[in-house]
């Protein structure tokens, strides 16, 4: 058996992404930790599934009867594991390369409609002008109201070329249809332009397998466009919900010669894992601005903060998400598979983030309305269950959390198509586009602009001091 760490605060249309990691003694070590008093438990489960098989009103799904069990079992831990079926499984492992089918919306539940976290750029969410924040209260007609999350998904989800009608509710707007066709969307997670002649601007939407080769892409259009004269470079992690650890790993490897880049702490210490930094800079030691807000999550903030606290870049905007944990993708053999939470990330500072987030080292709130969307109201400290901080014990939050978020074509499964393939050791992928599009953010975006007058300034000073 083996197990998939991966890092997302929200699951994406498709799913999240998946990687390896050999976890062959879970049985054991639960076997022995076994009481007499936990086989008493198991059964009450037992007494309690034949009561209802026999006695419920109606004939019960006894399959359905089990996962909910076992998902209910998860989602006590925290708010991050869970069960997935073997469809759930597949779906997101067709995720993890980055395509799928669907509108390109993430979404979430709330009060029992559908609320929009972000439409994915470039798709047809965004180009019908869906919004954060919108609700979607009905499916071709039909009411969301008693639906479950996946339930809804699964509706939005269809064949290639149909459409769909959605009724949008917008603050205090009278509510309103938008149709959509349905698209395979191929996400490009990375998009890049130039600002005024020689700043680059390069916006990660989320963490998949073609992230780090996408940012490598972007930055040579950049060298070339500018005619090998870029002064520096923003990076763009705002709203970014999380995805593959590796990638997240890669882009931070991308910008530093050496250090630690992050490092992982389980249950047990032999477990702890650390990843370093490799020689090479892409920037060459150019000013790096890397914009953050309460939507960058998981593997964007394992960027933010390795390259903060290897005073690499200065990160600039609002407060991030503040999910500190690694959930592993372990396969149950003809079930599907567990998210299970297994460990804390740590930056190289050694501070875990894990409902507090990544502090900007500059705060600029947004002062426009953009169309990256308003900042998510929602922190993981916010979440009903989640782990607390190690360095902060007394931190226990209890508020009630949204229901586990996905994205529109795929239930959650965070954190976010292609053919799902056996995850083996060396396929270590810890969860958590590179053309010049346009790209889907405001004309002034206030906090892009002063990250763009922070890279004039670390420019001039870097030319002073060579002086």
């Amino acid at each position: 058996m083996f197990r998939t760490p991966l890092l997302a605060a929200t699951a994406l249309a498709a799913g999240i992404a998946i990687g390896g990691v050999a976890f062959h003694a879970a049985g054991v070590r639960a076997q022995a930790a076994s009481s007499p008093s936990t086989y008493e438990q198991l059964n009450l489960f037992g007494e309690v599934f034949e009561r209802i098989r026999d006695n419920y009103v109606e004939p019960a799904d006894e399959q359905k009867l089990i996962e909910a069990a076992v998902n209910g079992m998860l989602t006590s831990l925290d708010p991050h594991s869970s069960y997935l079926n073997q469809k759930d499984f597949g779906d997101m492992q067709v995720q993890t390369k980055g395509e799928f089918g669907g509108l390109g919306i993430e979404v979430t539940m709330e009060e029992g409609l559908i609320k929009v976290v972000a439409p994915m750029d470039g798709t047809p969410a965004a180009e019908a002008g869906l919004q954060p924040g919108d609700l979607i209260s009905a499916l071709d007609g039909q009411p969301i109201m008693g639906l479950t999350l996946n339930d809804a998904v699964d509706k939005m989800r269809g064949e290639v070329g149909s459409s769909i009608r959605l009724t949008i509710i917008r603050g205090n707007q009278d509510p309103f249809e938008v149709t959509l066709k349905r698209a395979v969307i191929a996400v490009k997670s990375v998009r890049w332009e130039l600002e005024d002649g020689n700043v680059g601007y390069v916006r990660i939407s989320s963490f998949s397998e073609k992230t780090d080769s996408g940012l490598r892409e972007a930055l040579t259009k950049l060298k070339d466009a500018s005619k090998n004269n870029l002064q520096g470079l923003v990076l763009d992690l705002r709203n970014n919900p999380g995805g593959l650890l590796d990638q997240a790993i890669a882009v931070s490897d991308d910008f530093l010669a050496k250090g630690e880049i992050v490092s992982t702490r389980g249950r047990r210490s032999e477990e702890a894992q650390r990843w370093n930094a490799e020689s090479g800079d892409l920037m060459e030691g150019k000013p790096i601005v890397v914009l953050i807000n309460g939507g960058s999550a998981s593997a964007s903030e394992i960027v933010a903060g390795a390259l903060q606290d290897q005073r690499r870049a200065i990160v600039l905007g609002t407060k991030s998400f503040g999910k500190g944990s690694v959930q592993s993708i372990i396969p149950i053999p003809n079930h599907g598979a567990i998210r299970l939470t297994t460990a804390r990330y740590y930056t190289p500072s050694g501070r875990s983030i894990q409902a507090k987030g990544i502090e900007p080292d500059i705060e600029v709130q947004q002062a426009k309305v953009e169309a990256l969307g308003p900042e998510r109201g929602t922190h993981e400290a916010d979440l009903r269950g989640a782990l607390s901080n190690p360095d902060d014990p007394k931190n226990t939050p209890e508020q009630v959390p949204p229901e586990t978020q996905g994205v529109e074509g795929q239930p959650a499964a965070p954190a976010n198509g292609t053919a799902a393939k056996e995850a083996k050791p060396e396929d270590k992928q810890p969860f958590v586009g590179s053309e010049k599009q346009q790209i889907a953010r405001p004309t002034e975006d206030y906090q892009l602009a002063r990250a763009v007058d922070l890279l004039r300034g670390l420019t001039l000073l870097q030319k002073q001091a060579a002086k």
